[in-house]
């Protein structure tokens, strides 16, 4: 997937929704397929006739919002071209438990050898997206927005990104090329060459890349306020009360878009989108979801 491609041009306030590029899909599942089945699925060649036929479903044990559906298709027909698989939900959509997503038929070989990898990817997206709505549900009628973060999983970002979208939210940053993000370690390396270290650090991410949207971290209203000063596009309200994330956003007053950061969970998340923040990242979308409970199930 080009997260370059599907980024939105200079200072739009964050990438355009992921898709999933069939490269990386046929990547990621060749990997996998071959993680699992290695020299070959010795318990199914030694019990299933090679020519046994059989029809399984997909089906969600609990309520979830899909993701991955691609990843489960491009497994059975990575062990099998000639297995036929019909999709019977798409991604995105909030499903009942008994809901079959998928139906897959032909070689009973094929289809047990794919089982577990086409479900992997399905639980793990599908919890991300899961996760992800709930989040958006808390803050509904609000103006903010939840954002997932870079706290993903190594060789999996651009997955867990798009499962963020199908469950509502918004990706921020792609990686470390689409948004200058001066956080408090940038400030402390510039602080023995500058007495305003945020001004600075805006100042030459402005004059290096200018095409780029500038996002500043604050953890005191005084940064909130330099932030501004300098010309930031977006300021990062790091862990701070919901009392000063009030002020922070009375001090920007429009002049720069607003992050909330730290803290969030799903018990706290409708109290900080009250405060008026434009945005709310949490990082336990993507680093803290648990797969949802789907099955493979024989006819």
């Amino acid at each position: 997937m080009s997260g370059r491609l599907n980024c939105r041009a200079a200072r739009a306030i964050v990438p355009a929704m992921l898709t999933l590029d069939p490269v990386e899909v046929r990547e990621a599942v060749t990997r996998a397929m071959r993680e699992d089945v290695g020299d070959g699925d010795v318990t199914t060649l030694a019990c299933i006739p090679p020519d046994a036929l059989a029809t399984a479903r997909m089906n969600t044990r609990e309520p979830l919002t899909l993701a991955g559906l691609d990843l489960a298709v491009e497994a059975f027909q990575w062990i099998s071209p000639n297995l036929k698989v019909e999709r019977l939900a798409e991604d995105g959509a909030r499903l009942n438990p008994g809901s079959a997503v998928l139906v897959v038929s032909g070689s009973a070989r094929a289809i047990l050898s794919a089982e577990r990898v086409a479900l992997n990817f399905v639980q793990r997206l599908s919890g991300v997206a899961t996760l992800t709505r709930q989040y958006v549900d808390r803050v509904e009628g609000t103006k903010a927005r939840i954002l997932d973060t870079r706290k993903t999983t190594p060789g999996w970002r651009h997955f867990e990104k798009y499962a963020v979208a199908c469950g509502g939210g918004t990706n921020h940053r792609l990686g470390l090329w689409d948004l200058i993000l001066i956080k408090d370690n940038h400030l402390a390396a510039l602080a023995g060459e500058s007495a305003d270290p945020i001004a600075a650090a805006v100042g030459r991410a402005r004059q290096l890349y200018p095409g780029l949207r500038v996002e500043v971290e604050a953890d005191t209203l005084a940064q909130v306020q330099r932030a501004v000063t300098a010309g930031a596009d977006v300021v990062l309200l790091d862990n701070m009360s919901l009392a000063d994330l009030r002020e922070a956003v009375t001090i920007v007053a429009g002049r720069a878009l607003t992050e909330a950061s730290g803290g969030v969970r799903l018990d706290t998340v409708r109290a900080i989108a009250d405060t008026g923040v434009d945005l709310i990242s949490v990082g336990a979308i993507t680093h803290s979801a648990r797969a949802v409970d789907l099955g493979l199930d024989f006819e």
